[in-house]
């Protein structure tokens, strides 16, 4: 297997088991991993995201998101709120609870962070990082 090969293979199956363990760590909050990924989003983002918007970052279909943001809110995490631009596109924004359970997700992502890379020399995860953000603004150039 060549270094590139072995590269793609960790870059791939670690962030799938990334995602994986942290859902593991939010499943008893009663939310799903597009559920919690969309909470996260709608939290970190500055200004509101269209349903599409939100779509496109947790990398599923708009009619997945559709239904996430019905069970959102539904459990009264969420809300959508129309655009004072352009009526036909609904934002999504978080209610007090999708703002407390954000908090719950950051902690417990926080925790599982150090845990994780608490073992790792810091100059290592920079260069680490360093790497992965050069492919991601090669990946968006192209």
């Amino acid at each position: 297997m060549s270094v590139e090969d072995r590269f793609s293979a960790a870059l791939h199956n670690t962030a799938r088991m990334w995602r994986l363990a942290l859902d593991r760590r939010l499943r008893d909050l009663g939310v799903s991993q597009a559920g919690w990924l969309s909470i996260a989003y709608i939290a970190k983002t500055q200004g509101p995201l269209s349903q599409g918007e939100l779509a496109n970052l947790v990398q599923v279909e708009a009619a997945t998101m559709v239904s996430t943001i019905d069970r959102l809110e539904k459990a009264g995490l969420v809300l959508r709120v129309a655009s004072e631009s352009d009526r036909r596109v609904k934002h999504v924004v978080l209610t007090p609870a999708g703002e407390v359970l954000y908090g719950k997700v950051r902690t417990r992502a926080d925790e599982m962070r150090r845990d994780i890379l608490g073992h790792i020399e810091p100059e290592k995860l920079a260069m680490t990082a360093d790497i992965l953000e050069n492919i991601q603004a090669f990946i968006e150039k192209t």
